[in-house]
């Protein structure tokens, strides 16, 4: 009776307010791809379940709860906690159904109604149900992590209709991506955190849903999840081809070094390098020479991290646009990417580069010789002349000097270069090089003159944008505004793109954005990739194509298991 009494409540809902979301899934803009039934196009459903799968991680955790501001959560732990919906790696922003079996959400997207599966069950066997949506969402809007109390804040209230259906209704300060970000909610157990502290760090696993049980923890250097043969969503079609290992492992190391070095001679099975010039240099040795390991280099969709040298414009000189100007006409790309980078990197030219979200100026020049003279002219006029061949201001005499703050050894070689092309204009450069404790502190209290660092955009660009480049977040520390950007067009444009109604509208405003932070030269954009270079054990079996995101280590089964399956 109550099955029937929600399907009429659903039917009523979905008359008086017509759903944006299809019947299966929902996506931010547009329709979902996949109807009911079917299974994500980048997992093979007939990979076959079985094997282990062993991976490497530098540093250190000290906890298995990622959703507390307490501690280093550990590698892995999306394969241990199961959200309302699951995303598709194929679509810019499209959820489909998991905890939650069916979503709605009216044109005006005010509110968002679940109805939890029946199915859904805990590890232990006890059942999901809208107690524990409830009991998630009031513990993460009072003690989780930041991004979520900022979404969480915006639900005016929440109506528990029964065991199975839930609605969050949203106030007036929502925006179209709201829904979207609380379906992506974990759901834990009210029964277990009831009785346990949620704010600390722990190594004990609590009861969870996801398809991995945690068999171990070795206190902080090694996890390792056991798949769970009665997960409960192991069946549902969109799910096949997923979670194929038996056991999955994450080794943590003190350096990359080791962790490579591990992985040369067969205790680590997969690594995703992101060194192009260890990926031309380093890959040698008995297993690799043999065919042992096989070198896989794949193309992806996604937008890649715009990655720089980021000016602090909060700080004199660089609240001059022309000095910014200067400063990025003076480095040798082409120089860092041969030498350093042995050519493998792409010119990056976008803050959304890789993806049709980028706005495309014309291609740079290259010639450093011409460029240092245009960029003494541009000095000049803005009133740095060369005295005693040092860069001074000519009215104060006070001479043209910053430092950069370094993050990594690597980072260093690049700044190095770029001090001294600097040192042909007279500008004096200091490099400050700090562990990453050091370094995130300084970022956070956005205590820097210069950074090399990154933003990492996605294919579907939303609120984050107002906390990367908004006026607000520029003059709060613990945002990403590294750059101090306050301008009211980008203002503007931040705050009403998660409130655009169509991907052509997406496309259109985020490309003017680019445009603007280009403009802006708020930074140096350097190099991307453009690939994913992941090296990995002959009987790692990939699928035969990526997902628009790349490659989702959630769909590699072992292909020693069987000789039927064909692999990339």
């Amino acid at each position: 009776m109550r099955l029937n009494l929600f399907l009429i409540f659903v039917l009523f809902l979905s008359f008086v307010f017509p759903a944006h979301a299809s019947d299966f899934g929902i996506a931010m803009h547009g329709e979902p791809k996949l109807k009911a039934g079917q299974s994500f196009a980048y997992a093979n459903k007939n990979a076959p379940k079985g094997g282990a799968l062993k991976q490497g991680v530098v540093g250190a955790f000290d906890t298995v709860n990622p959703f507390t501001l307490k501690g280093k959560a550990a590698q892995g732990l999306n394969l241990f906690y199961d959200r309302l919906t699951i995303r598709s790696w194929d679509e810019p922003f499209t959820l489909y159904p998991l905890i939650a079996e069916k979503i709605i959400v009216p044109d005006d997207r005010s509110s968002v109604t679940f109805a939890v599966d029946a199915r859904a069950k805990f590890q232990d066997g006890s059942p999901i149900t809208t107690d524990d949506v409830l009991f998630t969402f009031n513990l993460l809007k009072e003690k989780g992590r930041p991004n979520m109390r900022q979404v969480y804040k915006l639900v005016e209230r929440v109506e528990v209709k029964d065991k199975q259906t839930i609605i969050f209704y949203l106030n007036k300060d929502r925006n179209r991506e709201t829904p979207m970000i609380i379906a992506m909610m974990p759901v834990l157990s009210q029964k277990y955190w009831s009785t346990h502290n949620f704010d600390t760090t722990t190594f004990a696993p609590p009861l969870s849903n996801g398809p991995y049980k945690i068999k171990s923890v070795d206190d902080g250097r090694q996890i390792i999840f056991e798949r769970d043969p009665k997960y409960w969503a192991q069946d549902l079609p969109h799910l096949k081809g997923l979670y194929n290992f038996d056991r999955v492992s994450f080794d943590y190391f003190r350096d990359d070094g080791v962790a490579f070095e591990a992985f040369k001679s067969g205790d680590l099975d997969i690594r995703t390098e992101i060194d192009p010039a260890k990926w031309q240099t380093s890959y040698n040795g008995p297993r690799l020479d043999s065919g042992a390991i096989l070198k896989h280099k794949i193309s992806h969709g996604r937008t890649e991290r715009m990655w720089g040298f980021i000016f602090n414009m909060r700080h004199a000189p660089f609240d001059d646009i022309n000095v910014r100007k200067a400063l990025s006409l003076a480095i040798d790309k082409p120089w860092i990417n041969q030498n350093l980078f042995h050519s493998e990197y792409q010119f990056t030219n976008s803050f959304f580069a890789n993806s049709d979200l980028a706005y495309l100026p014309p291609s740079p020049s290259f010639n450093l010789r011409e460029n240092l003279k245009q960029a003494d002219q541009v000095l000049k006029s803005a009133g740095w002349v060369i005295k005693n061949g040092a860069r001074v201001n000519g009215a104060t005499n006070k001479p043209l000097s910053f430092e950069i703050l370094i993050g990594s050894p690597d980072d260093e070689k690049i700044a190095l270069t770029y001090k001294r092309t600097l040192s042909k204009l007279g500008i004096t450069v200091r490099l400050r090089s700090l562990d990453s404790t050091s370094f995130r502190d300084r970022l956070t209290r956005y205590d820097y003159d210069m950074i090399l660092y990154f933003w990492q955009n996605s294919l579907s660009p939303g609120t984050e944008q107002a906390l990367n480049f908004g006026c607000k977040a520029a003059s709060e520390e613990g945002r990403f505004n590294y750059a101090g950007i306050c301008s009211p067009a980008i203002d503007k444009l931040v705050n009403d793109l998660p409130n655009v109604q169509t991907r052509e509208e997406l496309v259109s405003s985020t490309r003017a954005l680019d445009q603007l932070l280009l403009e802006s030269h708020i930074a140096i954009p350097l190099f991307h990739a453009g690939v994913d270079r992941i090296a990995a054990g002959r009987h790692i079996g990939f699928p035969p194509a990526p997902a628009l995101y790349g490659t989702v280590f959630e769909t590699l089964w072992d292909q020693s298991l069987t000789t039927s399956v064909k692999t990339r």
